[in-house]
């Protein structure tokens, strides 16, 4: 019975472990299992200037470890190992690491979503760098600067126009002739006098030295590569939420998102989901974390009635 608790938490970023707290803050037994760093993807960002409570922002590690240790006053374990498989539909639940099942009567599912990367050369080696995936997470950095935005679905283009007001010159790059994007966005974007677009075109390679410093295009329909100079480039082509684990097991919407909604209740008694992994209008860390109350007080309700 060493493992069983009332509330197993998949993920430790801000949903997961605001789940913890409230869980553990109630008097449940709760574990956080999670694969990389306390905070989750808020835990390689540089600097968040956008969660209240800190009037000079906090960097990303360093909220990564006060919402763990805030977590953990209350009695939350936290155990950094990745989950590989869960069985979800039983009771009690089992959720299955590479050398440890754990065995819950709820689980907070909150492993959140990657962003999708170009996978070319120069991404890896600059991010943080030059190389981002969240405008209004690093945006503010690039006031009175050149940027590319990547990308043409409803991400790139608010991406974008967020920019518009921050730097100086946004260029568009994207491998269609027209944005994917909603039509909302479209008038906007072309009455931004600091906005353009490469057509047709898309990002061979990022280069520069400490930091990017430019960008190799290659237009798809002459097969031409010129090289761009900009001091950041915002990749804008998606998510990807972590559910391989799952099996299935959970109902999945849209772009493969768990469906949930406020209440964060999925399809599966006595599991939830919470953060970036469900369907959701907007995905920040305030919304993560409000996503986590809302869970722990859902699988409080849960355990009550049973």
């Amino acid at each position: 019975m060493q493992n069983l608790y009332d509330m197993i938490v998949i993920g430790g970023g801000p949903a997961g472990y605001t789940a913890a707290l409230y869980a553990a803050r109630a008097g449940l037994r709760t574990v956080v299992l999670e694969k990389l760093l306390a905070g989750g993807q808020a835990a390689l960002t540089g600097q968040i200037d956008n969660y209240p409570g800190f009037a000079d922002g906090i960097d990303g590690p360093a909220l990564g470890e006060a919402m763990r240790r805030g977590a953990e006053r209350f009695g939350a374990e936290s155990v950094f190992a990745e989950v590989v498989s869960a069985t979800l539909t039983g009771t009690p639940k089992l959720v299955q690491t590479a050398g440890m099942e754990y065995r819950g009567r709820t689980v907070v599912i909150a492993a959140g979503a990657s962003p999708r990367e170009l996978g070319v050369p120069g991404e890896k080696e600059f991010q943080g760098r030059g190389v981002h995936y969240c405008a209004h997470c690093d945006g503010r950095f690039y006031a009175g600067k050149t940027v590319l935005v990547v990308g043409g679905g409803n991400s790139a283009a608010a991406d974008a126009l967020y920019l518009a007001g921050v730097a100086e010159r946004i260029t568009v790059v994207h491998r269609r002739d027209a944005l994917r994007a909603d039509p909302i966005y479209h008038a906007p974007l072309q009455q931004a006098e600091n906005v353009s677009f490469l057509w047709d075109c898309t990002v061979e390679a990022i280069f520069g030295g400490d930091q990017v410093s430019g960008a190799r295009i290659r237009n798809l329909k002459t097969g031409e590569c010129t090289e761009t100079a900009c001091d950041g480039v915002f990749i804008s082509i998606g998510r990807t939420p972590e559910t391989g684990f799952l099996g299935g097991q959970v109902e999945l919407g849209p772009g493969g998102y768990i469906n949930a909604d406020e209440s964060a209740c999925t399809n599966i008694p006595g599991v939830f989901a919470a953060g970036d992994i469900r369907t959701k209008a907007l995905r920040q860390l305030v919304t993560a974390a409000s996503d986590g109350a809302a869970a722990a007080h859902a699988a409080g309700e849960y355990l009550a009635k049973r």
